[in-house]
C-alpha cells in the first residue's frame, strides 16, 4: 500500500510540473476585454496564497483532530455529520463548479475542430473516470480481500496445530477474532482507496482553478475568486480530511496527504504568475486539456461523494437505527451542497 501511495504522490508532481507547458500556446480566440491592473493583481494573488494555504490547512486537518480530540472521533455521530457536510460540499464541487467549466472549455467557440462540437465529450470523460473510478475500488478492494483472506488461511493452520496443545473454547476464539480482524482489514484497505482516489481528483480540479487565477490580470476578477476560493478549500479539505481519517493512515502519510492538499492550489496560482505573459486561457491546447481534466475531475468526484461517503454512511445500521443521526446527516449534506452551490456565483 505504501508503494501506491508513493506512485500517487509522484503522478500529484508530474502533474503540477507538466500541466502549464501543456496549456501555453499561442492565442487563436480574442480574449474579452477586462480592466488590468498587473501590479493590483499580484497583490491580491499573493493573498490568495496565504489565505488558501491557511484554509486548506485548516479545513483538512478539522477531521483529523478527531484522533486527538474524542468528540471528533469517527466512533461519534458528530464525525457522520461532518462527513456528510463534506459529501455534500464535494458533490456540488463536481456538479457545480468542475462540470459546468468543463462543459464552456469543450464546447467553446475557440475550438475550430468540429469533432468537440459533434460529441459530447464533456459528459463522456466524465461517464468514463466514474465507471474507472469504480473499477479501481472494486479490483483493488477485491484485491486486498483475496490477500488477507489467504493471510488469514496460513493463520487459521497455526491455530490447528496450537488446537491440540490448547482447549476448543480457546481455538474457537481465535478464529473469532481472526475473522473480525480479516474483515476490519479489508474494510481499512479500501478506505485508504478512497481516500487516494479522492485526493486524485480534487487536485486535478485544485492545479486548474490555481493557475486560471494566477494567470489572470484583473482584480475584479480575482477579488471575488479570492474569497471563494478559500471557502471552496475550507470545505474540500473537510471532505479529504473526513476519508483520511477513516483511513488511519500513520501519522507521517497524513501529513503528506494533507500537505500536497494544502499547497496544490497556492502551486498553481505560482505556477500562473510565472506564465502570466504568455498564458492564454482561450488556446485551443489550453482549452481541450482544462475541458478534459475537469470532466475527468468531476466524475472523480461526483463517484466518491455518492458512493463512497453518502451511500456507504446513511445505509449503514448505526444511520438506519438512528432516526435524529440520519435526519441530522441529511440536513448537514443538505447544508453542505448549498453553500458550495452558493459559491459559484462569484466562482
Amino acid at each position: 500500500m505504501r508503494r501506491s501511495s508513493t506512485k500517487i504522490i509522484q503522478f500529484f508532481i508530474l502533474l503540477v510540473l507538466v500541466f502549464p507547458s501543456l496549456v501555453v500556446s499561442e492565442c487563436t480566440c480574442e480574449d474579452e476585454e477586462e480592466d488590468r491592473d498587473k501590479d493590483k493583481a499580484l497583490r491580491y494573488k499573493i493573498g490568495a496564497i496565504v489565505s488558501i494555504l491557511v484554509a486548506s490547512t485548516i479545513g483538512v486537518l478539522i477531521p483529523v483532530f478527531g484522533k486527538f480530540v474524542p468528540a471528533l472521533s469517527p466512533d461519534r455521530g458528530i464525525f457522520f455529520l461532518i462527513k456528510a457536510f463534506a459529501a455534500g460540499v464535494i458533490l456540488a464541487t463536481g456538479f457545480i463548479h468542475v462540470l459546468p467549466e468543463a462543459f464552456e472549455r469543450l464546447t467553446s467557440p475557440c475550438l475550430s475542430n468540429h469533432v468537440w462540437e459533434d460529441f459530447p465529450f464533456t459528459g463522456f470523460v466524465a461517464m468514463c473516470t466514474a465507471m474507472g473510478t469504480l473499477m479501481v475500488d472494486a479490483f483493488a478492494t477485491a484485491y486486498f480481500k483475496k490477500l488477507y483472506a489467504e493471510k488469514g488461511k496460513m493463520e487459521a493452520r497455526g491455530d490447528d496445530e496450537e488446537r491440540i496443545e490448547h482447549e476448543g473454547h480457546v481455538h474457537l476464539h481465535a478464529h473469532g477474532t481472526h475473522g473480525h480482524s480479516q474483515g476490519s482489514n479489508s474494510l481499512l484497505l479500501r478506505q485508504k482507496v478512497i481516500s487516494q482516489v479522492l485526493e486524485l481528483g480534487i487536485i486535478v480540479h485544485s492545479v486548474i482553478i490555481g493557475i486560471s487565477l494566477g494567470a489572470s490580470q484583473s482584480p475584479e476578477t480575482i477579488k471575488p475568486l479570492f474569497a471563494a476560493l478559500t471557502f471552496h478549500q475550507l470545505f474540500e479539505g473537510m471532505g479529504l480530511g473526513s476519508s483520511i481519517t477513516q483511513a488511519q493512515f500513520n501519522n507521517k502519510t497524513i501529513a503528506t496527504m494533507g500537505l500536497f492538499f494544502a499547497l496544490t492550489t497556492p502551486i498553481g496560482i505560482a505556477i500562473g504568475i510565472g506564465i502570466t505573459n504568455v498564458y492564454d486561457e482561450n488556446s485551443q491546447t489550453a482549452l481541450i486539456v482544462e475541458g478534459i481534466l475537469d470532466a475527468a475531475s468531476a466524475g472523480i468526484l461526483v463517484y466518491m461523494a455518492l458512493v463512497d461517503f453518502l451511500a456507504a454512511d446513511f445505509m449503514s445500521d448505526r444511520m438506519q437505527k438512528h432516526i435524529r443521526l440520519l435526519l441530522g446527516a441529511s440536513i448537514s449534506l443538505l447544508l453542505g451542497a448549498g453553500l458550495m452551490s452558493l459559491l459559484a456565483k462569484w466562482a
